[in-house]
């Protein structure tokens, strides 16, 4: 069993800026995806960000590109959200997931998932 640990989420002013971290209790192999979805009250959950381990390689919703990156921390049991330009519709939830077999960074099926961290954009 996995437990994966999200911090970071808070309320800000749209143009403003938060960082999310998630950290595993193991460390990760070439073979995961780390990443980050959201659900707003309402939605479905959506991916956001994740990350292919073994090669860096990173995927983004069209929704975020240019304001999100997501990277690892050099133990590769961290991956973090640098999220700016924040605006109201990104408020949600944001979980971070952990993808054992995974296919590609935009091919995330996750097998844990954190309780989450709320991020209020307004």
């Amino acid at each position: 069993h996995v437990q994966l640990v999200e911090s970071g989420g808070g309320s800000v002013q749209t143009g403003g800026s938060l960082r999310l971290s998630c950290t595993a209790s193991r460390q990760t192999s070439s073979r995961n995806c780390l990443g980050w979805f959201r659900q707003a009250p309402g939605k479905e959950r959506e991916g956001v960000a994740h990350i292919y381990i073994g090669s860096g390689e990173t995927s983004y919703a069209d929704s975020v590109k240019g304001r999100f990156t997501i990277s690892q921390g050099n133990a590769k049991d961290t991956v973090y959200l640098q999220m700016n330009s924040l605006k109201p519709e990104d408020t949600a939830m944001y979980y971070c997931a952990l993808d054992f077999l995974c296919r590609g960074p935009g091919k995330m099926s996750p097998d844990y998932w954190g309780r989450g961290t709320q991020v209020t954009v307004s």
